[in-house]
């Protein structure tokens, strides 16, 4: 017995389907390690204390995993960030970008 061919979805369709899948369980509470490795930088309240580094609390959920994407995939320069994003799960980029954008904004 053969089966019809699903659709496919194109490759950016897919990759923001998988993100919102990922998000849903994970959005409420972040792996610890990986909340400490960025509030090192970013402040655990999403609040730099370097000028250099962006402030994270209240920003846009979609645009942080976005930048956390980009930074993975190189298509964003940033050495440490690029070493970061690399070692998290989308997962984990998911619940990060929901804990940081939940955060209220200075």
């Amino acid at each position: 017995m053969t089966h019809p061919r699903r659709p496919r979805l194109p490759k950016a369709r897919s990759w923001a389907l998988l993100l919102c899948l990922a998000a849903v369980p994970a959005a409420a509470e972040p792996r610890t390690s990986s909340v400490e490795g960025c509030a090192a930088c970013h402040g655990l309240d999403g609040i730099a204390r370097d000028s250099e580094v962006p402030h994270l609390a209240g920003q846009n959920e979609r645009y942080l995993a976005n930048q956390m994407l980009a930074f993975r995939s190189g298509k964003r320069a940033h050495k440490e960030m690029r070493f970061m994003a690399r070692a998290m799960s989308l997962d984990e980029i998911a619940a990060l970008a929901a804990y940081y954008a939940a955060l209220p904004p200075r």
